[in-house]
């Protein structure tokens, strides 16, 4: 029998809470029925949405609070100012153990630097990353880092290859996972220092928990040829956003070359079932949820715009991880094959760099 879980959602981030988190909610309940809700928000708003949803009602532990973090905060007033929002409430309940994990559509820069100081990086890791889901030739791999950390060193980067593996593994069911290095070419020789230093210490690894392929190009993203693809936060918060206007200059395109002449629109007809099979398999709200690995705790960020189809795909990545004990796999390979690879000063890190990330660190 499925151990029960109990889930924190901040039912009031995002551009249509509380309702989409409480449809959200609802949608996903027949198919995880051993799993519990905490929401945190403005009971006067949220109580009268439950009330629609009987099953949902009975799993719910209502927390109310009239204070939330707003779309424009600053990540320093919302640490500071905070403390009683339904995002920090959140937060706070997987701290305590009330909670496996917590879920926001609220504000990403309030949410990161709330969780991270609340629950803390895990031992051995030193930078949390923004990880999400892509659609491929041949399903979904793990894409990350997706804006966190601008700047990366080796180290940082074979951490974050780690976590991503162990993700893919939670919610893509991917047993050895392939992770690949995101680069300018395939070649040992081609890209910055930090990046072919990483690849000498996954190559170094013995009997890594996944399969290191080397280096990946960007137009490899899409293949479905690795599970993992791992990059820094501006590279791959560059990629993921070029993929995402793409997708629309696509359907853009699509829409206008079919509403060129009568017959085009007749061709449409004929054409509309496979299209919309092609709408469904590139529909964002299917790939919504981006996880903050190596935290000390499960935090999940779903897209502030999205709906209850999306709010309910982000609650299924975040039960995937906890029921795959995601945060324990993850400790178990740093005190484990990647102990001795990680220990002393990071590779390909200069002194300029490492100032850089440790003021970084403290702003977050």
């Amino acid at each position: 029998m499925t151990a029960a879980l109990t889930i924190a959602l901040d039912a009031m981030g995002g551009d249509h809470a509380p309702e989409m988190v409480v449809k959200g909610a609802a949608a996903i309940l027949p198919r995880f029925p051993q799993v519990r809700f905490i929401l945190f928000g403005d009971a006067g708003q949220v109580e009268p949405l439950l009330r629609r949803f009987p099953a949902l009602q009975e799993k719910c532990d209502l927390r109310h609070t009239n204070e939330k973090v707003a779309s424009d905060d600053k990540p320093s007033q919302a640490l500071r100012r905070g403390k009683n929002t339904s995002m920090r409430l959140a937060i706070d309940s997987v701290a305590s153990g009330e909670a496996d994990a917590i879920i926001s559509a609220g504000n990403t820069g309030a949410l990161m630097a709330m969780a991270k100081f609340v629950l803390r990086t895990l031992p051995g890791i030193e930078r949390p990353a923004i990880a999400s889901f892509f659609p491929t030739m041949k399903g979904e791999t793990v894409l990350l880092d997706l804006g966190a950390n601008v700047e990366c060193d080796a180290r940082n980067l074979v951490q974050f290859a780690v976590m991503g593996a162990n993700l893919a593994h939670s919610a893509l069911g991917r047993h050895r996972p392939r992770v690949g290095l995101l680069n300018v070419g395939v070649e040992d020789v081609k890209g910055h220092d930090e990046v072919r230093a990483a690849a000498e210490i996954l190559r170094a690894v013995e009997n890594p928990p996944f399969e290191f392929v080397g280096f990946v190009e960007g137009n490899d993203i899409t293949l479905g040829e690795t599970d993992v693809i791992v990059t820094d936060g501006f590279t791959g918060n560059v990629a993921l956003k070029t993929a995402e206007g793409t997708a629309k200059l696509m359907a853009s395109l699509l829409k206008a070359a079919f509403q060129r002449s009568v017959f085009t629109k007749i061709g449409y007809l004929f054409a509309n079932a496979g299209l919309t099979m092609l709408k469904d398999r590139m529909d964002p709200r299917f790939y919504n949820g981006g996880v903050l690995l190596g935290l000390n705790g499960i935090t999940v960020k779903s897209h502030g715009g999205t709906d209850e189809v999306g709010f309910a795909a982000a609650l299924e990545v975040a039960i995937d991880m906890a029921q795959d004990r995601l945060i324990e796999r993850i400790k178990a390979d740093f005190s484990g094959a990647f102990a001795d690879s990680l220990s002393g000063r990071p590779a390909g890190l200069t002194e300029a760099t490492q100032e850089t990330q440790e003021s970084s660190a403290r702003v977050l």
